[in-house]
C-alpha cells in the first residue's frame, strides 16, 4: 500500500518577483470583412441558381465525380495505347547483347509494326515501358541480358546517324517486288505505288514524287519517272562494317580494315543503285499508263489529220477515204514512227555517250585521289601536324588527323579533294593549310557532323 511522506520544506516567494499590472485593452478598430470560403460559395450558388440544399448537394456531388473521372483518365490514360507491348517471342527475349548488330532494335522496343515510321516520341515512350517491364530488379535472378538489349536499341534509334545506318539494312522489311509483266493492268498502280513509297524512304529529296493512279496525266507520269531516274539516295551500308580486331593498336590494321569496309560499302551501294534502276526500267516497260497515253496522243493526231483533210459531206459526215488515200496516210504514219524512233535512238546514244564520258572523268578523278591525298598528308606532316613549335605530335594526334583526312576524302567529291590539294599547296605548311582543310570539312555540312575533331 502506498504511503504519504511529508517533507520539511518551506517555499518562499522570489525576491525579484513583482505582480504584473493590468494591461489596458487596445482601442477598437473597424474593419471591412468579405464573405469567402466554401460555405459562402455554396450559399451564393444556391441563391443565384435558386436551388434547395438537396439540389445543391446533388449538383456538387456530380461535379466532384466528373472531376475525379477526368483526373483518373489523365493519370491512367496512355499516350500511345499498346505501344511497346507487342508479343515478345523467344527469339527476341533471348537476344545476345554482345551481338547487338544482329538484333532487331525495333522489335526489342516493341515497335516492329512501325519500324522506320516510328517517331522520336514513340521510341521514347516504348523504351520507358520496356524498361519498367524488364528492369533486372524485377527479376528473381536479376538477369540483365535483355535489359542491355533494350538500352542498346534505345541508344541506336535515338541517334539519327546510327538509326539511318540500321534503317538502310533493316532485314525485317519485305523488299520483294513482283514481276511487272505478270501484274494485271487494273491492279498495276495498287501493287507498285506502295513499293515506291517504301523505296522513297531513302530519298534525300522529300517529298517523293507519287506513283499516281491509273488515270494519271502524262505530266504526272513523266514527273514520276524523271524523279526516279535521278534518284538521290542517302542509303549507306556502314552497319555491315567489320570491327578492328579487339586489342589491336596497330594503325596499319585499322587502316586495312577501314579500306576493306569502304570497298565493301561501295560494292553494296553500286548493287543497290543497279537494283533500283532495273526496278524502274521494268516498271516503265510494263506500265499500262504509258500505253494509254500513247493511244490518246495517237487519237488526237488522227483527229487533227481528219479535220485538216477537209470536208464533210451532206449531213456533216466525213467523206470516206479512197484506197489510195488510205495507203498514203498509212505510209506517212509509218514514216513518222520511223523518224521518231530514229530521234529517240540518237537521243539515247547521245545520252549514253554523255554518261560514259562523265563516268570516265569520274574514274580518272578517283584514280588521282590517292595522289592528292598523299600530297595533303605530306603537307600535314611538314606542318608538324599543326602542333606548337618545339612540340612533338603524339601518336594519337597523328593517327586522328590521318584518319580524319581519310574520312574527308571518302565524304567529299573527287573534284573537291583536287581543289583542296591545290589550296593546301598554295597555302604551304602551317595554319593556312589547316584553315583550308577545316573550311572543306565545314562545307560537308550534315555529312560530316560528329566525324571530325582535329579539323572541326
Amino acid at each position: 500500500m502506498a504511503s504519504v511522506v511529508t517533507l520539511p520544506l518551506t517555499l518562499t516567494p522570489l525576491a525579484t518577483f513583482t505582480k504584473p499590472s493590468a494591461a489596458r485593452p487596445s482601442a477598437p478598430v473597424e474593419r471591412q470583412l468579405y464573405p469567402a470560403g466554401p460555405s459562402y460559395i455554396s450559399h451564393a450558388r444556391r441563391a443565384l441558381l435558386q436551388l434547395s440544399f438537396a439540389e445543391d448537394d446533388a449538383a456538387a456531388a456530380a461535379a466532384r465525380a466528373e472531376a475525379d473521372a477526368k483526373r483518373a483518365a489523365e493519370h491512367t490514360g496512355e499516350l500511345y495505347p499498346g505501344l511497346g507491348e507487342e508479343a515478345e517471342p523467344d527469339s527476341v527475349l533471348k537476344s545476345d547483347p554482345k551481338e547487338w548488330k544482329k538484333q532487331d532494335h525495333y522489335a526489342i522496343l516493341g515497335l516492329g509494326h512501325l519500324r522506320y515510321t516510328a517517331t522520336d516520341e514513340q521510341i521514347k515512350v516504348a523504351h520507358r515501358r520496356k524498361v519498367l517491364r524488364h528492369h533486372p530488379d524485377k527479376k528473381a535472378d536479376h538477369d540483365d541480358g535483355f535489359f542491355k538489349c533494350i538500352q542498346k536499341a534505345h541508344e541506336t534509334l535515338t541517334n539519327a546517324e546510327r538509326r539511318r545506318q540500321f534503317d538502310s539494312v533493316d532485314w525485317n522489311i519485305n523488299d520483294d517486288v513482283p514481276d511487272p509483266r505478270t501484274v494485271p493492268a487494273d491492279k498495276f498502280t495498287d501493287v507498285f505505288a506502295p513499293i515506291f513509297v517504301r523505296e522513297g524512304r531513302f530519298s534525300n529529296v522529300q517529298p517523293v514524287a507519287p506513283f499516281g493512279g491509273a488515270d494519271a496525266s502524262k505530266k504526272e507520269v513523266e514527273a514520276f519517272y524523271d524523279f526516279w531516274y535521278n534518284f538521290d539516295s542517302w542509303r549507306s551500308f556502314e552497319w555491315h562494317d567489320k570491327e578492328v580486331n579487339e586489342g589491336s593498336d596497330s594503325r596499319d590494321d585499322k587502316r586495312f580494315t577501314e579500306k576493306k569496309n569502304k570497298t565493301e560499302r561501295t560494292r553494296m551501294k553500286k548493287e543497290d543503285n543497279t537494283r533500283l534502276r532495273e526496278l524502274v526500267d521494268s516498271v516503265l516497260a510494263a506500265d499500262p499508263r504509258i500505253k494509254r497515253i500513247k493511244e490518246e496522243e495517237k487519237a488526237v493526231r488522227l483527229a487533227k489529220k481528219g479535220g485538216a483533210g477537209g470536208g464533210a459531206g451532206a449531213g456533216g459526215k466525213a467523206k470516206p477515204m479512197s484506197a489510195a488515200e488510205k495507203k498514203k496516210a498509212e505510209e506517212e504514219r509509218k514514216k513518222e514512227e520511223e523518224r521518231k524512233k530514229e530521234e529517240e535512238k540518237k537521243a539515247a546514244e547521245a545520252g549514253k555517250a554523255d554518261r560514259e564520258a562523265a563516268k570516265k572523268a569520274k574514274e580518272a578523278a578517283r584514280k588521282n585521289l590517292k595522289k592528292w591525298k598523299k600530297a595533303i598528308a605530306t603537307t600535314i606532316a611538314s606542318s608538324n601536324y599543326f602542333q606548337p613549335a618545339g612540340t612533338a605530335p603524339s601518336a594519337a594526334v597523328i593517327e586522328k588527323q590521318l584518319a580524319e583526312l581519310d574520312a574527308l576524302v571518302d565524304l567529299a567529291e573527287p573534284e573537291d579533294i583536287k581543289a583542296l590539294k591545290e589550296q593546301v599547296d598554295a597555302a604551304g605548311a602551317g595554319d593556312g593549310a589547316k584553315a583550308a582543310i577545316v573550311a572543306k570539312v565545314q562545307a560537308l555540312g550534315d555529312k560530316g557532323a560528329g566525324k571530325f575533331a582535329e579539323f572541326a
